[in-house]
């Protein structure tokens, strides 16, 4: 199992481009299910979470070619009809096969995925929508068992405890493209990857208005065809390379880092005086060396809100600012578990309930740290960076999941980062989690 050993105190210079959305990447690649003619898929990201997701594909009998190792082509001539559990467990955005599969073939059984260490994610609106399409559904032996036979257009309502639900709204969107009539969706997730999901499934032929709204309106059709497309970047690792360069008063540019889609991130960054500058649509270029920090409140919600996926990165920042900050997590409450390892750094915070009172400027220093999933791991090794001495952080394996290769592009800017054997590891150093 590998480590990311970071000596930590060095400035960043450069410029680092940013890959294709994992979270747009996957629903993108369960579309696929929706047509049996060929769909290539273009900047795709080189992560585990989608190579697993390609091999779910090739088990439910797509053909999956990957042309380069950022463009792959999927071919569903033949579709199965049930995605066991050995599959499932292994990923939770599995869950967004319910609505390909009982579009295209009619019925579907989908084991019903594992736990989350962010917290519970139940399906209970995917379920929903399906049966306000018609769709009978049953839950048997861990299983979600569909009956699509009568599928027709519905009113829909995805509103939940905490917002839109994005897996949800995919679901239901690729159920509703092959659905006979027309189907409302109210209160659906307008994140940009939903947005490129939608423009996706319009380019095969699918009927979808209302796209980057909360209100999506879908004529059924017959069929889709297959197409070519390109997926949009990624704009959790472009807000992640941003707080990089904040971290460590850095000069550096990120190039696919669309501002339209980080609108209040960067309006909390400029609040904490972060100087950046938005040279064009697709590049911003951050000036930590010239900013003078103060502390800010932060509050996660649904898009446009702040997102969810950056909260444990801007933790980190806000612990480095002299002065009193508070995060407030609306969308996975649960979603901490990187402040008692960013406590071993030396950072002061305090869970109360839904929020992390930090108590920033106290001084980092490198320690072995555990990451607990794909942000937390991002935010520690922005830690490392920030940190005097040596941060080991361990369990790199979850940062695989959304950043790729994330050590290297922090080395071609300047950080001294290195991937190594978890037996290069100091064995007096190795933390039990």
């Amino acid at each position: 199992m590998d480590v990311v050993r970071i000596r930590g105190g060095q400035r960043l210079a450069g410029t680092v481009e940013i890959g294709g959305a994992k979270n747009a990447c996957l629903p993108i690649f369960a579309a696929c299910l929706l047509t049996a003619e060929p769909v290539t898929i273009r900047n795709v990201p080189d992560l585990s979470d989608l190579r697993f997701m390609a091999e779910i594909l090739e088990r439910l009998g797509a053909t999956v070619e990957r042309l380069d190792p950022h463009t792959w082509r999927i071919t569903a001539a033949q579709v199965a009809t049930r995605a066991p559990y050995d599959l499932v467990r292994k990923m939770r955005a599995s869950v967004c096969l319910m609505g390909p599969m009982v579009a295209r073939m009619k019925r579907a059984e989908v084991s019903l995925p594992g736990g989350c260490v962010i917290g519970p994610r139940p399906i209970d609106l995917h379920i929903k929508g399906l049966s306000k399409l018609n769709c009978g559904v049953q839950i048997e032996n861990g299983y979600v068992k569909l009956d699509g036979s009568n599928l027709r257009g519905g009113e829909v309502f995805l509103g939940g405890r905490h917002g839109s639900t994005v897996t949800g709204t995919a679901n239901i969107l690729m159920a509703a493209v092959l659905t006979p009539g027309h189907t409302r969706i109210d209160s659906a997730a307008c994140e940009p990857e939903v947005v490129d999901l939608c423009r996706l499934l319009n380019q095969m032929g699918a009927k979808i208005t209302g796209i980057g709204s909360h209100a999506l309106h879908v004529e059924g059709v017959d069929a889709l065809h297959g197409t070519d497309y390109s997926v949009l970047s990624d704009r959790i690792e472009a807000g992640t390379y941003l707080l990089a360069g904040a971290v460590t008063h850095s000069d550096i540019t990120v190039k696919g880092a669309q501002a339209e889609h980080l609108a209040a991130f960067l309006d909390k960054l400029s609040e904490a005086g972060l100087v950046f500058e938005i040279i064009d649509a697709n590049t911003i270029r951050v000036r930590g060396d010239k900013s003078e920090l103060r502390p800010v409140d932060v509050i996660t919600l649904p898009h446009p809100g702040f997102p969810t996926d950056l909260q444990a990165q801007t933790c980190t920042l806000l612990a480095l600012i002299p002065g009193l900050s508070i995060v407030t997590e609306r969308v996975y409450p649960n979603r901490f578990m990187h402040v008692p390892e960013l406590g071993r750094m030396g950072a002061d915070i305090s869970i109360e309930g839904p929020s992390a009172v930090i108590k920033g400027g106290l001084p980092l220093s490198g320690a072995p740290v555990m990451a607990s999933d794909l942000r937390a791991s991002a935010a520690l090794i922005l830690a490392g960076l920030a940190a005097s001495g040596e941060t080991w952080v361990q369990r790199i394996y979850h940062l695989d999941r959304g950043y790729e290769k994330f050590d290297e592009k922090l080395a071609a800017l300047g950080a001294d980062v290195a991937r190594l054997s978890d037996t290069e590891m100091p064995k007096d150093l190795s933390v039990e989690m």
